[in-house]
């Protein structure tokens, strides 16, 4: 093995390596406090200057992520920068990027691209790049190879280039950034040997494969697993509301089978970065191989759908008690993309508060997780979150129920309301101001 690769290994076994992570969201955040808890020294980079500040000074700007724990890294030599060139400083540099699409649907992997050029210019020997972003297969030996080796380095031998997908679940209890099971490909085969002793003092289970591509391919299926299924649920919402029966119903019901059935429950659309993003990464590259996906476009397809037929339901409802969609005013419980966390990104919530003010509705809302509307990529309202109360509730022609935080009380809702729709599946029992969507 050459000198380099066995010097890096044993630096990343020893937790002598400094580990720059790049990126500090839902992903990097966690993977930097774990790696400062475990003695090495971390190097935190983002564009975000306040971000950064913040961090820094131990706070944490994410719910989930107690500012305890931001306080304790940094007291133990954590540091955050905008300061890109100090990546020559970090024996391990970790992408954990964006990677959304653009308004065609098509990758946008300017953040990766950016970053990697960011680097580029101060990468030595002795390092191992890994990138965790989701994204097609390829990507990184199309993208991140050719920039790697421009200066000369090779890869296997100077400089190590490894593929890591991130899983992180926000707001899941049962899962910490060390318990979750890491697929790691590598390169070459040097590559994945640095890969395992980056990830293996940090994670209890390294799952090693034997590609980059095998490590890519492997996100986007769990993820198109996600979508594909939620995809076939919500259609099967459609078709149980229109024959009366009730969908939730249903799938517990199914859910009592021990073997072969795993249950799926509908809502308002898809959210989160990974499952309304990664399938279409797929349907992309595929195109270059001359194919079609057929099952990923149309669960696509179906779960877009999904904020137009909440709206819907909510058109009929205001109907029935003659009033008009222009003009109403509306409450949107819960615009965080799942319950109890406070993670905004493509929440199908913002799809429904967006399509309800075309509409003309004055529109309102309340996220106990979400205090202030965040600025975000493609959505603004100039919104704060409004506390409930039986007048406050009352006072709104409609109530859309879009994310069932553990927090509201859903009693004093269901007693106040003119008219719930309930995409969510939290009231069971038939109630005259419920309406299922």
């Amino acid at each position: 093995m050459h000198f380099s690769c066995s010097e890096l290994i044993e630096k990343l076994t020893n937790r002598d390596a400094t580990i720059g992570i790049i990126g500090l969201g839902y992903v990097g955040q966690p993977l930097a406090l774990r790696f400062s808890a475990l003695g090495y020294k971390v190097l935190g980079f983002d564009i975000d200057q306040i971000k950064v500040k913040e961090l820094n000074s131990g706070y944490s700007n994410i719910e989930h992520i107690h500012s305890a724990e931001v306080k304790a890294a940094v007291a133990s030599g954590m540091e955050c920068t905008i300061d890109f060139s100090r990546a020559v400083e970090a024996d391990a540099l970790i992408l954990c990027v964006p990677t959304p699409l653009n308004k065609y649907r098509e990758p946008d992997l300017s953040f990766v691209i950016n970053t990697t050029n960011s680097i580029v210019p101060h990468l030595r020997k002795g390092q191992v790049v890994s990138l965790e972003s989701t994204t097609y297969p390829g990507t990184t030996e199309e993208e991140l190879l050719p920039k790697v080796t421009s200066s000369g380095l090779c890869v296997g031998e100077d400089i190590f280039l490894v593929y890591s997908p991130e899983r992180e679940d926000p707001g899941n209890v049962n899962f910490t950034t060390n318990s979750i099971p890491k697929v790691v490909g590598g390169h070459t085969p040097n590559c994945l040997e640095v890969g395992k002793a980056l990830y293996g003092q940090a994670i209890d289970h390294v799952v090693p494969v034997t590609s980059t591509k095998v490590a890519e391919m492997t996100k986007l299926l769990e993820n198109i697993h996600r979508a594909v299924n939620i995809g076939l649920v919500n259609e099967m919402k459609v078709v149980a509301d229109r024959m009366g029966i009730d969908i939730f119903e249903v799938i517990d019901a199914a859910a009592t089978k021990p073997f072969g059935f795993t249950p799926y429950y509908p809502g308002p659309g898809l959210g989160g970065h990974c499952i309304p993003v990664d399938p279409f990464y797929l349907t992309w590259k595929a195109r270059e191989y001359g194919l079609h996906t057929r099952f990923i476009e149309l669960s696509g397809e179906v779960n877009r759908a999904m904020p137009e037929y909440v709206v819907g339901k909510l058109v009929k409802a205001l109907n029935e008690r003659r009033k008009s969609l222009m003009g109403s005013k509306v409450l949107v419980l819960g615009i965080a993309y799942k319950k109890n966390v406070d993670d905004m990104r493509e929440s199908p919530s913002v799809e429904v508060m967006e399509l309800l003010r075309e509409g003309g509705c004055d529109v309102s809302y309340s996220d106990p997780h979400v205090p202030v509307f965040p600025k975000m990529r493609e959505h603004k309202f100039n919104l704060s979150s409004v506390e409930l109360s039986s007048e406050v509730i009352a006072n709104y022609d409609a109530v859309v129920l879009t994310t069932d935080h553990a927090q509201f009380d859903y009693d004093l809702i269901a007693e106040n309301a003119q008219v719930i729709v309930d995409s969510r599946g939290v009231y069971r029992t038939p109630m005259e101001n419920v309406v299922k969507a």
